[in-house]
């Protein structure tokens, strides 16, 4: 069943410009596909209980009996290997390779399908495709031109007869790729914006995007202010609503660490009427205590002058949550020792973030079109509270008691993204 979406013919100026511009880029080299070829693809060497290593690349055999490594040199073409001690013959591996190029003063990223199947005995077989290309002009507007993919991304389909053109912006064409190929051909936008080659977590597309469309990732970049960087080029906040605070810490050097709890806690310092230009109030010393001092305030004050106004609201709020996110209800999954399941009321909610002693339900989250709060716990215990953006099918947020993370954190992580086309399938249902 292939997907839903399909080629958009080039509606403005803009995309045709695109179009036309994209017959003019190179084809991809051979140097290239030999580049992805042997830095992207997990290279295996099969052992057996004897202790015999065959290099599924060439096929050459020896015997190791002593050494464990998880990764070894073929000793014949110098392929650095996986090992794997098994009995299994087949194996199939697929990544992906970026490009950063530029054409007609776009910075261009061309997004490059590489899979390789290899039997015992044989030569492997190496497959290659262009399957995405990411336009973005010097004022981060942008386009997509791509094959077309079916529903279930999350595996390494795409319809390969179909042609690389104008898509529908859609998530599914936001790769994260296995390798970056070396040569980088940058617009001057970016040569002067001190992009140093690093992504921190971002693909290149949010990064390209967000240094290009917004004047202020340029400024915090150049600081060295990596997290507030990474932090805004992810999140769908709004970043004009904390710059004049992050300026106060730009000028007085303030590291900011945990960039979601100093944004909840700008946010806690406007509810207040707090000076936010004030490095007093914007660059605390102990943030968590202060974060803590403002959300335990904010409640007080909601629970001292508004109880009865609380409870009316909260009922209006819960039927705007239900038609917002009943479609979620029902999820829960497990791996047998964490369970992590949707909540599915405003009074859910809250009495999460009473027990966890965190800002769920103060600020709000559950009422932003885009997140969707979860909770993961075991048979005895909470653990730690989600925030996953529906835009993206991220985690944006992974907290516990008192915004600190569990020894499960990561258990937590790969949790929810293995279980990530649940949420997909309720979106395109």
């Amino acid at each position: 069943m292939t997907s839903k979406i399909t080629a958009m013919k080039p509606k403005n100026k803009f995309q045709k410009h695109i179009v036309e511009s994209s017959k003019k880029l190179p084809k991809i080299t051979d140097a290239q596909i030999k580049w992805a070829y042997k830095n992207c693809i997990e290279h295996i060497g099969q052992k057996t209980a004897k202790g015999v290593i065959t290099c599924l690349e060439c096929g050459h055999q020896w015997t190791d009996k002593e050494n464990k490594a998880e990764h070894c040199i073929c000793p014949n073409c110098k392929t650095k290997l996986k090992v794997e001690e098994t009995r299994k013959r087949t194996f199939m591996d697929y990544e992906y390779m970026c490009i950063i190029t530029s054409c007609e003063g776009f910075q261009v990223l061309r997004f490059i399908y590489v899979e390789c199947k290899m039997k015992k005995g044989d030569e492997p077989r190496y497959f290659n495709m262009e399957v995405v290309q990411r336009w973005i002009a010097p004022n981060g507007k942008y386009a997509t031109m791509a094959r077309l993919r079916p529903m279930g991304f999350y595996g390494h389909e795409w319809s390969w007869w179909t042609e690389l053109e104008i898509r529908p912006e859609r998530s599914l064409y936001n790769i994260t790729p296995t390798e970056i190929y070396p040569r980088q051909k940058l617009i001057p936008e970016v040569q002067r914006s001190g992009y140093n080659k690093q992504f921190y977590g971002l693909t290149p597309f949010d990064l390209f995007s967000f240094l290009l469309g917004n004047s202020k990732a340029e400024t915090m970049l150049k600081a060295g202010q990596t997290n507030l960087f990474q932090y805004f080029a992810y999140t769908r906040r709004d970043i004009n609503n904390y710059w004049a605070s992050i300026r106060i810490c730009l000028r007085n050097g303030y590291a900011i660490d945990s960039v979601s709890e100093w944004c909840d806690y700008i946010d806690l310092l406007r509810f207040f009427g707090k000076d936010l230009h004030n490095a007093k109030y914007v660059c605390p010393k102990n943030l968590k205590k202060e974060h803590d001092k403002y959300v335990k305030k904010k409640r007080e004050l909601w629970e001292q002058q508004h109880r009865e106004e609380k409870r009316k609201k909260s009922l209006e709020n819960e039927k705007l949550f239900q038609e917002m996110k009943s479609k979620f209800f029902g999820i829960e999954f497990t791996d047998g020792f964490i369970h992590i399941r949707v909540l599915e009321s405003v009074d859910e909610i809250m009495q999460e973030g009473d027990f966890m002693h965190h800002c769920v339900f103060t600020n709000e989250y559950h009422l932003k079109p885009d997140s969707l709060i979860l909770s993961a716990y075991t048979d005895d215990k909470k653990l730690e509270t989600i925030e996953l953006s529906l835009s993206k099918l991220k985690i944006l947020q992974c907290q516990g008691v008192c915004n600190q993370t569990t020894e499960y954190h990561k258990q937590i992580l790969k949790l929810v993204n293995k279980n990530i086309p649940l949420f997909q399938q309720r979106m395109s249902a």
